[in-house]
């Protein structure tokens, strides 16, 4: 007896919420000027609405770490570097500019004519095409390449990006994106 009251009085319940009104939809909208969301935004907690590759992206694995920075430079331009590794003393390094193409961006690499690819983020992850056009192969050394290389977003975050840390070809630590 007491548990079909009980069953009963949650029915009622369940029942009464089905008749309220549909909150307010006035303010469905994001307040971007809240603290909050500033703050979250700031450190790449949350996805800003203007879709853009600014931040980091990177992964490590069994043979190294694969990273990539990526900040404006400029209206409807990115400035990147990357890096890629292929176990202990063989690595790719580059860097050169980004822009918006179609769903994706097209990106350049710095001195080599020719060398530039359509990449595109999906699911939080910039993905590198499968085949890259021949005059890439200066990117990399031996028969390393960058083609196809995927990374995982870290950070939307333009600040991260300025302190991410890459080692050159030359084995030194730096900053490529700061600045």
């Amino acid at each position: 007896m007491r548990k079909a009251s009980t069953a009963l009085a949650l029915a009622a319940l369940l029942l009464a919420g089905c008749g309220r009104p549909a909150p307010d939809q006035g303010g469905k909208g994001i307040d971007t000027n809240n603290p909050l969301e500033v703050a979250a935004r700031e450190r790449g907690v949350v996805h800003p609405e203007a879709a853009t590759p600014v931040g980091v992206f990177e992964r490590a694995h069994d043979l190294g770490r694969d990273a990539m920075c990526v900040v404006p430079d400029g209206a409807g331009k990115w400035r990147f570097a990357i890096t890629a590794a292929f176990g202990p003393g063989l690595s790719c390094a580059a860097s050169g500019t980004m822009v918006r193409e179609g769903g994706g961006w097209r990106m350049r690499f710095a001195g080599i004519d020719g060398c530039d690819a359509s990449v595109r983020e999906e699911e939080d992850e910039l993905r590198l095409p499968g085949k890259l056009p021949p005059q890439c192969r200066r990117l990399c050394p031996g028969r390393a390449s960058l083609a196809g290389l995927r990374l995982p977003r870290a950070s939307w975050s333009a600040s991260d990006a300025g302190d991410l840390r890459i080692t050159d070809r030359d084995g030194n630590m730096q900053r490529p994106c700061e600045g």
